[in-house]
């Protein structure tokens, strides 16, 4: 999701900021330093230890040490059969639904969890941030294995009991490793018109975006077991994949998009209506299937009783949301991911675009996310997997943007502009990746997910609109509040930062800048070769941090410790600072000294008075031992004119004023 907007309203003028610095023609050169300065009180970042979970499962086999899954590895295996009965009108959701839930853990289950997010809106409910009541999720049966279950609690036998946002089965019979139940479920809600937490909800007359309407299975992973911690509303969402079989019913004249491939086009849309669609799907330009002309006669097909029966399938994804409008523009079209199933041929995907006419910015959305799937399959090394991508705008529901599996919800832009809307269409849609690919756990860790869309929506623009360091602005609003000691530690659990702007760059601006920061230490080709290991190796399992560590080290080939223990356990910082540049005849010796908490190499670029630029490295063992000075000597035949730390702005460093030499004089 995009909160970053919000704060970055605050830092405006980080919005736009060009490359600075010179280039330096051999920043790879190895300084050899010749004195080192140590000092007592300086910590020395210590070696990276999981929790015992987590070393546990590494010695079942579930997991490695070297961060791929181990051979024993296992996900739960669940397959949903959904009907969702929609009253526009009234703003009702009625659901009914069956859930087999196949056991492969080697455990036991004697009782089954659920997630009811839509408990988020009842009274009473525990929240983060204020919220609309709409009386949450009535649950009206539950049958699990053949068996009606009661509300409970009872004092012995099954039954079914709510707790916030979860719900707890009590079973029958106990699941034994291989075996599988069968849980029906009736429900109904009434649809809040912002909900949970703005990611879901009703859009004026004319737009439903339905998403967490459904009970859905708690995760159950080899390393923590069951994960039952309520939502509150600001971190997101761990959820399982799973195969998913939905039928919403609707009145005529609604148009439905969902996660899933349509099933029955010719019974869901006017036969005009489906010929343009057809053709959209074949275009690599924007085609216009329904237009404001097309308002007044139904879009859709016509029925006896008044009602479709949209059907969708879905296979191996964690959620399913789906949206009905009757007055949007819907554009689509298509575009490449690159070789999908390896054969050798160009594959693509659907995209689809629907937004009001209020909102003519969209107008530019279907070319946004066509770059923005093209980019990220080619730039992850994984080609998007699905049928379509679908976005949707709802402006009095959202201001930012959320995202679901081949679906995005965004707010109108309309005061923000053209390349902030592009901004967050490529950030949402890097979330495709992870989690929605790579299955990560939102809730207790958000900046995985959060952080790697930044990133990699960062990295879009670059393409998108080349000339600007668009990775930047996000390093330096994290640096701003770091001045200000302001943030939290990136391994905070996400739903237990002191404040909001602590969870915010925790989880978006910092752990981007800290991707292109180490993308800076490794350099880009081993950076992206591990970045695409972990998307390949962890694509639909769900990775823990330590994982995403122990990838990077294993593909680089370097103990990184001190950087995860820096710049993601702690709150140190980094301010590298020329101290002093001396030259004796044709040698000069520089020394730079480290006065921050957080060591990193040192990149140096050195003008010569010829013109000529030469580039040196401090590497970061220079200051592992506890050492706050490193000097070396360089000879040349021209004389030093000028020394720059980091002329590309690759590290985040709060102080910049000490980074160049000669030394400005005070009051200039």
């Amino acid at each position: 999701m995009t909160f970053r907007f919000l704060l970055a309203r605050c830092f405006a003028a980080f919005g736009a900021v060009a490359l600075a610095g010179c280039a330096p023609t051999n920043m790879a050169g190895v300084a050899q330093t010749t004195h080192i300065e140590q000092v007592a009180n300086r910590p020395i970042p210590w070696e990276i230890t999981p929790p015992d979970p987590y070393r546990q499962a590494i010695l079942r086999g579930t997991r490695s040490a070297t961060g791929e899954p181990g051979l024993n590895y296992w996900t739960q295996e669940t397959q949903y059969a959904l009907t969702a009965r929609v009253f526009p009108v009234t703003g009702l959701l009625d659901g009914s639904g069956s859930i087999t839930y196949t056991n492969r853990s080697p455990d036991t289950l004697s009782r089954l969890y659920l997630e009811i997010a839509q408990n988020f809106h009842a009274p009473g409910a525990r929240r983060a941030e204020a919220a609309e009541v709409t009386g949450g999720m009535a649950i009206r049966r539950v049958a699990a294995q053949g068996q009606e279950l009661p509300p409970g609690p009872v004092p012995e036998g099954p039954n079914f009991q709510i707790g916030g946002t979860n719900m707890m089965l009590t079973l029958p019979q106990p699941i034994a490793s291989g075996e599988t139940a069968t849980i029906d479920i009736e429900w109904h809600f009434n649809i809040p018109q912002a909900g949970a937490g703005g990611r879901m909800g009703r859009g004026g007359d004319n737009l439903l975006f339905l998403a967490y309407w459904y009970p859905v299975m708690a995760v159950y992973d080899d390393v923590a077991g069951w994960h039952t911690e309520d939502f509150t509303g600001v971190s997101e969402f761990y959820h399982g994949f799973a195969d998913y079989d939905l039928t919403v019913e609707i009145p005529e004249g609604w148009i439905v998009s969902s996660t899933g491939a349509l099933q029955n086009p010719e019974e869901a849309l006017a036969p005009a209506i489906l010929d343009r669609l057809e053709a959209a799907w074949e275009s690599d330009s924007t085609v216009q299937v329904i237009g404001p002309d097309d308002f007044a006669e139904a879009g859709t097909a016509v029925t006896e009783d008044g009602l479709l029966r949209w059907r969708f399938a879905a296979d191996n994804v964690r959620d399913l949301a789906f949206a009905a409008t009757k007055e949007s523009i819907w554009e689509a079209g298509r575009t490449s991911v690159g070789d999908r199933d390896g054969d050798g041929e160009e594959d693509f995907t659907r995209i689809n675009t629907f937004y009001r006419e209020a909102a003519p910015l969209w107008a530019n959305v279907t070319a946004y996310q066509q770059h923005a799937i093209r980019y990220h399959s080619r730039n992850t090394g994984f080609a998007y997997p699905w049928s379509h991508m679908t976005a949707v705008e709802g402006a009095e529901i959202m201001g930012g943007g959320m995202e679901y599996p081949m679906m995005t919800l965004m707010g109108d832009y309309a005061a923000r502009g053209d390349s902030a809307l592009y901004n967050v269409t490529a950030h949402e849609l890097a979330h495709m990746w992870i989690p929605m690919i790579v299955g990560a756990n939102e809730r207790r860790f958000s900046w995985m997910d959060e952080g790697f869309a930044t990133f990699h929506e960062n990295d879009a623009r670059m393409d998108y609109h080349p000339g600007l360091d668009h990775h930047f602005p996000d390093q330096q609003i994290y640096v701003s509040v770091a001045r200000q000691g302001r943030e939290g530690a990136i391994m905070q659990p996400s739903g237990y930062h002191a404040t909001s702007v602590a969870f915010t760059v925790a989880s978006y601006m910092k752990p981007a800048a800290m991707l292109a920061a180490l993308r800076a230490v490794l350099g880009d080709e081993v950076f992206y070769q591990a970045t695409r290991a972990f998307i390949a190796e962890w694509a639909y399992k769900h990775p823990y941090p330590w994982d995403l560590f122990n990838t990077f080290e294993r593909v680089s080939g370097r103990d990184l410790d001190w950087f995860w223990r820096s710049w993601y356990y702690e709150t140190w910082t980094l301010d590298q600072a020329i101290e002093s540049v001396r030259a004796e005849g044709n040698e000069t010796t520089i020394t730079v000294r480290d006065k921050g908490l957080a060591p990193m190499p040192v990149f140096l670029a050195i003008e010569l008075a010829s013109g000529e630029v030469l580039g040196r490295r401090i590497p970061v063992t220079a200051w592992l031992n506890g050492a706050t000075t490193a000097s070396f000597t360089l000879a040349t035949e021209s004389p030093v004119a000028r020394v720059v730390i980091d002329p590309e702005n690759l590290l985040p460093d709060v102080d910049g004023s000490n980074n160049s030499w000669p030394f400005e004089e005070a009051g200039e």
